[in-house]
């Protein structure tokens, strides 16, 4: 009898400016390489057809790696997962074509991913993996959002950031206070060391489970010219904890009225802020109080990757949920969205 030797697919991510491919075999990624665009921090934000450019020069390259890190060749494939939305419409465009190249010339399936929906399955990648339904906060720099996840493709959306993402308010008063840009992670790092009670930011307080940071980053604006750039360095740390105080109290506090008003015991945070340090360290302790299991994935599924599209694309191959190559992008795809 001949041994089974498992389903492999190609997954391709490249909604913004990190070129990803990974290979995944029964679900579980063998090898997960990306490619981040360094370029754009000159620009303090991402130049799409900078990212779109960058995307074209290292699609190839990206891909080989992925393939040789898993000891496979382009033939065994069984299938090419591809982000079709959302995302920047010219990045996109780099993914899925590339995707249906290769998906033809192998003459195998083609499966759309929703970026966003994925995000929020790279919690299951390890077998320590939240059970349905969960509830899974998903912050990154282009989208905050409370979702109830009951199943692989059944998400419902709590809760929304009505003006601009955290991850984005983060770089964008990192890059006022001279941080440089991608700048969250340096805030995390100097939050750290100061004291966020020291000075007070707006948080904004909007209905239901919504979020709004648009008047957090007006105020650092202010904050910075009324108060010079001598004083703001020397009070970089406490300004730096009482920013990120600002922008992550309401993602703790409606997280944890969720989770009490829906009755649910577990919850993963899903997204590039999701390595935020204090963000974690603040749920943890919430949630071993109320006898809750918190599930945040390795950091290299935090951010952008294809391991989190491969993942989504699995969960579709066993539904045989396939896309034609005539499948259209889609920049603005929601959760639930149709693909294809």
């Amino acid at each position: 009898m001949a041994q089974f030797r498992g389903m492999y697919l190609l997954a391709i991510e490249s909604s913004c400016d990190d070129t990803a491919v990974a290979v995944i075999k029964d679900g579980i990624p063998i090898s997960n390489v990306v490619s981040s665009q360094v370029s754009h921090s000159a620009f303090g934000g991402v130049v799409p057809e900078m990212a779109s450019r960058e995307h074209q020069k290292n699609i190839v390259s990206v891909s080989k790696m992925a393939l040789e890190k898993a000891e496979v060749d382009l033939q065994q494939m069984d299938a090419v997962g591809v982000t079709l939305g959302p995302g920047l419409p010219g990045s996109l465009m780099v993914g899925a074509s590339f995707a249906k190249g290769i998906a033809l010339g192998l003459g195998k399936p083609l499966i759309g991913v929703n970026h966003m929906e994925a995000h929020i399955l790279s919690l299951l990648i390890p077998q320590n993996a939240p059970r349905f339904p969960f509830l899974c906060l998903v912050v990154s720099g282009g989208h905050t959002l409370l979702v109830v996840v009951r199943d692989w493709n059944k998400m419902e959306i709590l809760g929304k950031s009505l003006d601009d993402a955290v991850g984005e308010a983060f770089d964008k008063c990192a890059k006022m206070l001279g941080l440089g840009y991608p700048g969250g992670l340096v805030i995390d790092q100097l939050a750290q060391k100061g004291n966020p009670l020291a000075f007070r930011f707006p948080i904004g307080n909007v209905s239901n489970y919504d979020f709004s940071y648009s008047g957090v980053k007006t105020s650092v604006l202010y904050f910075i010219r009324d108060n010079g750039t001598a004083f703001v360095q020397a009070q970089l740390a406490d300004i730096c904890a009482s920013i990120q105080y600002s922008l992550l109290k309401p993602l703790i506090e409606k997280s944890i009225l969720a989770m009490r008003q829906l009755g649910l015991k577990q919850m993963g945070i899903a997204g590039g802020v999701a390595a935020n340090s204090g963000l974690r360290k603040t749920l943890a302790i919430q949630f071993e109080k109320e006898g809750w299991e918190l599930y945040i994935p390795e950091n290299q599924y935090c951010t952008d990757n294809a391991a989190m599209i491969g993942r989504a694309a699995w969960y579709k191959w066993l539904k045989g949920d396939f896309v034609s190559l005539s499948a259209q992008t889609n920049p603005r795809l929601g959760i639930g969205g149709v693909i294809g």
